[in-house]
């Protein structure tokens, strides 16, 4: 997983370095040969997005040094956290579902990922196999009981073997 966030934040800073050092020159050098640039929405707009640009690869060096600090060894391998993924039962439902617990930048609700600082992703945290937990969320309270818990740790060393 962590191998998978350092590709997507890479292609993404590649893109936008991209843009930044080659399509938003000419952008604005067309725009500036259109004339007054008091008026010149052109010029105004390639500029804004220069300034998110610049800060969106600023961002995206900020969380590669995040990422690069976590040590999987020091991660705990049988609770819930940054990377497990687990089935939980809705107690009042008795539906089972899965999430995998991943950084708010790289949530795809297609592939059940849910955010680590989420309400579901804070009240699981920590949790074990058969705990019952809890979760305050915007429609009121929901109980859930964790069915099965496969962390970052145990999916690396699965991986390896």
């Amino acid at each position: 997983m962590l191998d998978e966030i350092k590709t997507r934040i890479s292609e993404e800073v590649d893109t936008l370095t991209h843009e930044l050092n080659v399509i938003l020159p000419e952008r604005i050098r067309k725009a500036v040969e259109l004339g007054d640039l008091r008026e010149n929405s052109e010029y105004k707009s390639a500029l804004e997005r220069q300034q998110f640009v610049q800060a969106r690869i600023g961002h995206l060096a900020g969380r590669m040094a995040e990422i690069s600090k976590i040590d999987v060894k020091d991660m705990p391998a049988d609770r819930v956290g940054f990377g497990s993924r687990i089935e939980v039962r809705d107690l009042a439902l008795g539906e089972v579902v899965g999430f995998t617990i991943v950084a708010g930048d790289f949530i795809d609700f297609d592939k059940g990922h849910i955010s680590l600082d989420s309400p579901l992703g804070r009240g699981f945290t920590g949790a074990r196999e058969g705990d019952e937990v809890t979760i305050r969320l915007p429609a009121g309270e929901r109980r859930f009981e964790v069915v099965a818990v496969t962390t970052l740790p145990q999916q690396l060393r699965a991986a390896g073997d």
